[in-house]
């Protein structure tokens, strides 16, 4: 602490400035570390009864007709965005115990290892893998194993003597296999996916991937090389672009006795923030719809076809919603609502919106239509849940806001405080689980580009127990790009189907069904 009583000295003040953090932000993050997490007040889980949506068959036609009129109009600008930056380490975590091995008999292995080592000429990478280890080994993959010596292979699938996959970005990994010996990544997978719904009548397909500093240069020759067998296979143009995580996104930390963390040099240790990080990323796109989805969620081509029917449905949702959210904006700002224009916005918010104002009986028209525009007024999205069968990660829940209106968001368990038994209770009652599947518009009604970061929850950042260099810490991250990142957002939740959900978060989820050649489930 310096001579004024500040917890940053002149160093300190220097490297915030070197990372675009000003003090003020600094001393925010310090605050909120030293307060703790705060969970949100749950109102119930949603279901289809209330919260979540399920298109009828007899409503595809018109949602979909919405939709392909859209985005065949090349005057909309439709953005496919991909958060890229993870590697591929936790990916094949199982395999890295093997690096440090020498010769072990099958018996040895784990489960997930040997099964692994069971199917290993069955991934799309095999090809590549067996000309590592001929020119590492001299030697086949087949020999290496049938003489224990899973080590020398994992080290050729993971270290810098190999493919180096270990420390690839998971969108670099091959994925699948196709005939002809045609491999594409999770990466490729996006660029065949968004010529399939996102293309308007002059074949343009725009999609951005964010992506680590180191790796974007890697990245964006894959995507160039990729792009030009997706151009030809499907008729289209492919505008790719790429962004890293601000360093002014970063965050600080806290050592045991609640003082800014720092490095043995005595310099402020600086933090990633997160994906809620990305929310910088996503508000530079100059776009009027942008679809969001994880890296590692893709399916081959003959399994696609759920897949691209629900992208076109949510995109048609929303912009049926949005349509009536625009009309309700320009009667309010003509002033002239009559008390029963009012109730029909007010019936809007609670049905659709599951937005419920509080003590409404109270207010005049004048106050009441206020309250209605502030509400609507806000950025749009809309959001694919799935049936919850195990999987882990957030829900959809309807949570009571400060003052006192209800809203629908995408909740971690992290935020839930499960020592309250009716918190708990709801938690448990979750049925539906949040598979990353949306569509946003960041434009309101008159046009202007909502500056996204004024709809963030910053009480919903994430407090983590961390360790560098064997010294424990606590680590701030930045509220989640789909839950408190966009909290102040109006949301509409959508049943989709759980095919269109196929992560993978291990290697071994290649060997699933989503991600097999025709061939192979013979």
């Amino acid at each position: 602490m310096d001579e004024t009583g500040s917890i940053f000295t002149a160093k300190d003040l220097e490297q915030l400035a070197e990372h675009g953090i000003s003090q003020e932000e600094a001393s925010s993050q310090i605050a909120y570390l030293r307060d703790g997490r705060s969970y949100l007040q749950l109102e119930g889980s949603c279901s289809i009864e209330y919260g979540i949506m399920r298109i009828k068959q007899d409503e595809m036609p018109y949602y979909l007709d919405l939709w392909d009129r859209y985005h065949y109009d090349p005057q909309h600008r439709i953005t496919k965005f991909v958060p890229a930056s993870g590697t591929a380490t936790r990916m094949f975590q199982h395999l890295y115990e093997l690096l440090d091995a020498e010769a072990k008999t099958k018996e040895e292995l784990s489960e997930e290892q040997r099964y692994f080592f069971e199917h290993i000429e069955e991934f799309a990478f095999f090809g590549e893998l067996s000309e590592s280890c001929l020119r590492n080994e001299w030697s086949t993959v087949a020999k290496l194993l049938e003489g224990g010596r899973y080590d020398l292979v994992a080290k050729s699938l993971l270290t810098e003597r190999g493919l180096n996959y270990g420390h690839l970005p998971k969108g670099l990994v091959p994925f699948h296999k196709y005939p002809g010996k045609y491999i594409r990544t999770a990466a490729t997978e996006h660029l065949a996916e968004g010529a399939l719904y996102t293309k308007n009548s002059n074949g343009i397909v725009r999609i951005h991937y964010t992506v680590s500093p180191e790796h974007i240069d890697f990245f964006r020759q894959h995507i160039e090389r990729a792009s030009s067998r997706i151009e030809g296979d499907y008729g289209v143009i492919i505008e790719s672009s790429f962004s890293t995580q601000n360093s002014s996104s970063d965050t600080l930390a806290l050592d045991e006795e609640g003082m800014p963390f720092r490095t043995e040099e005595g310099d402020l240790l600086f933090r990633p923030g997160g994906h809620g990080a990305l929310i910088d990323n996503l508000a530079d796109l100059e776009s009027d719809v942008i679809f969001i989805k994880n890296i590692d969620n893709v399916t081959m081509e003959h399994l696609k076809s759920n897949t691209i029917l629900y992208k076109k449905l949510l995109g048609g949702v929303l912009l049926a919603v949005q349509e009536r959210i625009f009309g309700y904006l320009r009667q309010l700002e003509r002033g002239k609502c009559s008390h029963s224009q009012l109730e029909e916005m007010v019936d809007f918010l609670h049905k659709v919106l599951c937005i419920q104002l509080p003590q409404i009986d109270l207010l005049g028209d004048k106050e009441l239509a206020e309250r209605i525009q502030q509400k609507l007024n806000r950025p749009i999205r809309v959001c694919g849940m799935v049936r919850n069968d195990g999987e882990p990660g957030g829900g959809p829940y309807i949570v009571r806001e400060a003052d006192g209106s209800t809203s629908l968001q995408i909740v971690e368990a992290s935020q839930i405080d499960k020592s309250n038994e009716r918190d708990a209770s709801i938690l448990a009652s979750s049925s539906y689980f949040n598979p990353v599947d949306i569509v946003c518009s960041p434009y309101d009604f008159k046009g202007q580009h909502f500056h996204l970061q004024d709809y963030v929850n910053k009480r919903t950042a994430f407090v983590a127990t961390k360790s560098q260099n064997g010294k424990q810490l606590q680590a701030l991250e930045r509220p989640g790009l789909w839950n408190g990142a966009m909290h102040h957002w109006n949301t509409i939740f959508v049943e989709v189907p759980s095919d269109t959900f196929t992560p993978v978060k291990t290697v071994t989820d290649l060997l699933r069904q989503e991600h097999r050649e025709v061939d192979d489930l013979d």
